[in-house]
């Protein structure tokens, strides 16, 4: 059994009933060294219109590789994203994080390249960390990203030994591709720190309107729990990048996370962030010259996440309750998602609102998820070219009162208004709790989610069965444009509007603690 699986939390606002019939019976690998055989029942079973491929396979590292401190899953992909290149459909190109440590980060940062539409895949691992005769002991939080001719860029944060402890040291670090994702350029250093700063939770951003800019963004713990939003820019395609600097750093202390710069048609760069300053609230910063000068915070929203745990065991969930997600639609019209508890005020759901004049105002919050009665998590957003949204997440519908399991399902839920909805399942039933406990079991803070004419292709991690080989990376196309036939549809339910109180606010502030406990104060990030 791994170390915290019977972490309690306080009932009131994290117990919750057991709900699905049982449609599987399993071992726990991580708690006995099983493989776990599900036996899936029909109503769960994915429709017609999605297939599902794995990306990933066993780990490409040879033995001995890495550090000893903690436990490291070898095998075990996580924590995916995936671009798709503007000029070819068919191109995906995504990254994740390869063997993860119990205590922060991984032995590597792999990377795929697939020219069919995600059917076949051609698989390799950044030069970044010492398994791969790169400098630095672990890799963590890849993002990739295509620009408009058909260059590919991706950013990983690399580092060695614990968070602010004595000769440590982390870098950002980005690299870029010509050849489509085969291979990659030497990765360039664009920030690099000891002890006294830790970098974190990194994105980049090609501009889609002009190959030659390249934005990345990510939040610098100054000490405490107080970081800085901090951003570079490439003004050459990725050949060199400007030294970092801080945008803001939030004036009551606290600090920022979840950084995301999305471009809108015009031009204008929007970054996206959580403030955790109090109780968290999601922020953007405006840029009108491509990075050159930006405008002060705009407060979007209170966020009022819980966090994902087994109901039956109270073992947390690793999930992104402090990382909001946002996608541009081909209008201009910007798509928020995060988790959020305000819906029930005791289990998180998938929030949704939009913005139409670049984040200065934005609609009601609403729940995009079907089932209100179970938690939802780790959502992702992305606009199809025909105003279509789409937003998947993770659930536990499918979970039974077993305490060995924790069943969980992968949904994509699309709209045309953000009103009505229709829902999809992405994946059968898996049990959650046979991924890496870090923190608590853990699949990513965040997922990857592109689109192909009408066809969705979500990008995530999950678990296999297979103690050797816990989690892999999938990829799945949602072909039908409407999913009439394989969908629930539903109207998505608006936020309460009542002041909660104190109380449930301090379980929110309490959840956002833990979760960058987690990030920050392990052995190892």
């Amino acid at each position: 059994m791994c170390p915290g699986r019977r972490i309690r939390i306080a009932a009131t606002f994290f117990a919750l009933a057991a709900v699905g019939e049982a449609i599987a019976q399993s071992e726990n690998p991580a708690a006995r060294g099983a493989t776990t055989t599900l036996r899936v029942a029909a109503q769960n079973r994915l429709p017609p219109a999605v297939s599902e491929r794995a990306v990933t396979a066993a780990s490409p590292f040879s033995e001995p590789c890495g550090d000893r401190a903690g436990t490291v899953s070898i095998g075990a992909e996580v924590e995916p994203h995936v671009a798709i290149n503007p000029l070819n459909p068919n191109h995906l190109v995504g990254a994740w994080q390869q063997d993860r440590y119990s205590n922060g980060g991984a032995r590597g940062q792999g990377y795929g390249a697939s020219f069919d539409g995600g059917l076949t895949w051609t698989r390799g691992a950044l030069p970044v960390t010492t398994c791969t005769g790169g400098e630095y002991a672990r890799a963590t939080d890849p993002w990739v990203t295509f620009a408009p001719d058909g260059t590919v860029h991706q950013i990983t944060l690399a580092f060695t030994g614990e968070s602010s402890a004595p000769g440590s040291v982390n870098a950002m670090m980005a690299s870029r591709s010509l050849d489509g994702g085969i291979t990659w350029s030497v990765p360039i250093t664009i920030a690099r720190d000891t002890d006294t700063l830790f970098n974190d939770k990194e994105t980049i951003t090609a501009d889609p309107l002009d190959a030659r800019f390249v934005y990345a963004v990510w939040d610098r713990l100054l000490g405490g729990n107080i970081s800085a939003t901090i951003f570079s820019r490439s003004t050459d395609a990725g050949v060199t990048w400007e030294p970092s600097r801080a945008l803001y750093t939030p004036p009551q202390g606290g600090g920022t996370i979840g950084n995301l710069i999305r471009v809108l048609p015009n031009g204008t760069l929007v970054n996206v962030f959580m403030q955790l300053s109090g109780p968290p609230a999601i922020y953007v910063m405006r840029s009108t010259d491509r990075g050159v000068t930006w405008s002060a915070p705009n407060r979007v929203i209170a966020a009022g996440a819980l966090g994902a745990v087994d109901p039956e065991t109270g073992d947390f969930i690793r999930d992104g309750s402090i990382i909001p997600e946002m996608a541009v639609g081909p209008d201009g019209t910007l798509h928020l998602v995060w988790q959020d508890a305000r819906f029930t005020q005791v289990r998180d759901a998938i929030a949704y609102s939009r913005s139409t004049d670049a984040g200065l105002t934005w609609s009601a919050p609403v729940r995009v998820n079907a089932e209100p009665g179970v938690v939802a998590f780790t959502p992702q957003v992305h606009v199809r070219a025909d105003g279509m949204i789409g937003v998947t997440y993770y659930d536990l519908r499918s979970n039974t009162a077993d305490p060995a399991t924790l069943l969980t399902d992968y949904w994509l839920a699309r709209s045309v208004d953000g009103v009505s909805w229709a829902e999809t399942r992405v994946s059968a039933p898996f049990d959650i709790s046979t991924a890496p406990f870090a923190g608590g079991w853990f699949v990513g803070d965040y997922t990857g989610l592109v689109s192909a004419g009408t066809t969705f292709i979500a990008f995530y991690a999950k678990t296999t069965g297979i103690a050797s080989n816990a989690t892999d990376v999938f990829a799945a196309r949602i072909e039908q444009a409407t999913g009439a036939l394989d969908a629930k549809a539903y109207r998505a339910a608006p936020m309460p509007q009542e002041d909660l109180g104190t109380r449930f606010w301090d379980a929110v502030s309490a959840n956002a603690a833990r979760a960058l406990e987690r990030r920050y104060l392990k052995v190892q990030r």
